[in-house]
């Protein structure tokens, strides 16, 4: 697939700066996928989103969008691209209508197609309904797919999310991302940033993991499951209801998974790593009836991008 966003080397050092904002910055996002862009605060994500939207310069590499060089040709690149920033950037007093034919207009589009474009927006974001009423009486995530149909006025390849959903509640977030997922449907782009490993969890094909501040650069890359099998693969837990059971069930778990068991009396819980989740599924339930171990709980679970962030992260932060 052609390549949306790519950034090969970026380099970015503040005068005063301790350390670069990004020293060897690489990324490549494929047409039409979602991208996560994760890393700890300071380790360069916004100097990254800035110098992309050619907001910032960048003291050294090369930076394209849609194959637009950001430094060459930033006029052209802007017409390719929506910034979608971690506040909305909405007249609170506007109807939703109002607000998309106001940026229509301030994006130089004439009455009519700025009333036209209005109109599908507000459909696609399923928001036709809403009527006369001002935005400041919406819900969260009202506003916050208001402000994603604002970034898509004119219908940009790319589009950069900055943390969508701070401050929403679980429906206003299941909303943003119910929009963001209809985006790339349709073909757009989308770089995510977001403090919400779940988010990105939810809505990336690919993620990249910036190291902590002074890196600069990106320290890991790839699917959110290949991610986690960076850290290690599935993990079996087993809760014994009697913690009188747990040696006897640290050796039907170290038997059955193949692995060493690893017991921790306080929860009365026994874990160890697994290579076929479903066979030692299997082959723990039936040492456990043939042992007569009773579980209180039985699960085989892969590691959270909270932990691969954190371990990824952790040299550096």
């Amino acid at each position: 697939m052609p390549t949306a966003v790519l950034a090969d080397a970026l380099r970015k050092h503040y005068p005063g700066a301790a350390a670069p904002a990004l020293d060897g910055f690489d990324l490549a996002v494929p047409a039409g996928s979602v991208h996560g862009l994760l890393g700890p605060n300071g380790a360069g994500k916004t100097t990254a989103v800035r110098i992309l939207t050619t907001l910032l310069r960048p003291d050294g590499g090369r930076a394209e969008i849609d194959g637009v060089d950001v430094v060459a040709d930033p006029h052209g690149v802007r017409r390719r691209i929506g910034l979608v920033g971690q506040q909305p950037a909405l007249d609170e007093v506007l109807d939703g209508r109002g607000n998309l034919v106001l940026f229509g207009r301030l994006f130089h589009l004439s009455r009519a197609d700025a009333a036209r474009r209005a109109d599908e927006l507000l459909e696609r974001f399923d928001l036709a309904d809403t009527g006369g009423a001002p935005v400041r009486t919406w819900s969260g995530g009202m506003r916050r797919r208001l402000d994603l149909a604002v970034g898509m006025v004119l219908a940009p390849a790319v589009l950069f999310l900055d943390e969508p959903t701070t401050g929403l509640d679980p429906r206003g977030r299941a909303e943003v991302w119910t929009a963001v997922r209809a985006l790339v449907a349709d073909g757009t782009t989308v770089l995510l940033t977001t403090q919400y490993l779940d988010e990105a969890d939810q809505l990336a094909d690919r993620i990249s993991v910036l190291g902590g501040r002074g890196e600069g650069r990106v320290v890991a890359e790839g699917t959110p499951d290949a991610l986690r099998a960076r850290i290690g693969g599935d993990h079996l837990e087993l809760v014994v209801r009697d913690a009188a059971d747990l040696p006897r069930a640290a050796a039907l778990v170290a038997r059955a998974t193949g692995g060493e068991a690893e017991v921790d009396v306080d929860a009365r819980r026994v874990g160890a790593p697994v290579r076929d989740r479903m066979a030692a599924l299997t082959a723990t339930v039936t040492a456990l009836a043939a042992e007569g171990v009773e579980a209180e709980d039985l699960a085989v679970r892969r590691p959270t991008l909270d932990e691969v962030f954190l371990q990824l992260t952790a040299v550096t932060r």
